[in-house]
């Protein structure tokens, strides 16, 4: 992995004026390549410093999410397979909070169309979840392009500590309401 990045380092690098616009390109087909959001935003904060990656990785994730979107909203099917797998891993009844999916965006094994769902679910139209997708995007392009030096030398001791931080944030963002309907309430048993 780390040969295949220095690779793509040399790659920007070697690209001069069109690198930022092949960089976003790259997020792009992240998706396609199974490659990590984080990789790729840490390969911005090598490539690019972390000013510049940052704004290059938000550009990329935020329009990464924004296809998401559209290809969603225009596979009504396909909406419903994801909401039936998200129900699966978050349950039926659990809407996460702005905070919650900012913090889950931070965890590098969850997918990153999984959280976008969620996004999805909690927000009431396109211009409601574009806002809330660069809200909840600009801590992962900063933290992934901050950071990418010191991932690479991280302990197992610290990720753990770090996890658990994580855990402890996502627990007290969470929303303490839940909403039932009246046919959910009084459900039969089956």
């Amino acid at each position: 992995m780390e040969q295949h990045a220095m690779q793509l380092i040399h790659w920007l690098g070697a690209s001069g004026a069109l690198a930022p616009i092949l960089f976003i390109f790259l997020h792009i087909l992240r998706q396609f390549l199974f490659i990590p959001v984080g990789f790729i935003c840490i390969l911005g904060g090598v490539a690019f410093g972390v000013i510049f990656g940052t704004i290059y990785s938000l550009i990329g994730i935020t329009l990464v999410s924004l296809y998401f979107y559209f290809l969603v909203k225009s596979l009504p099917k396909s909406y419903s397979r994801f909401m039936k797998l998200k129900e699966r891993w978050f349950g039926k009844r659990s809407t996460l909070s702005f905070g919650q999916i900012t913090i889950l965006r931070l965890v590098p094994f969850l997918h990153f169309h999984l959280i976008s769902l969620c996004l999805i679910e909690i927000t009431r139209n396109f211009k409601d979840y574009t806002r809330a997708s660069v809200f909840t995007n600009v801590p992962l392009a900063i933290v992934y392009t901050s950071v990418g030096s010191w991932l690479n030398q991280l302990t197992v001791q610290w990720m753990l500590t770090l996890l658990f931080i994580l855990a402890v944030l996502f627990y007290a963002l969470r929303r303490k309401e839940w909403v039932y309907k009246w046919q959910e309430f009084f459900a039969e048993a089956r």
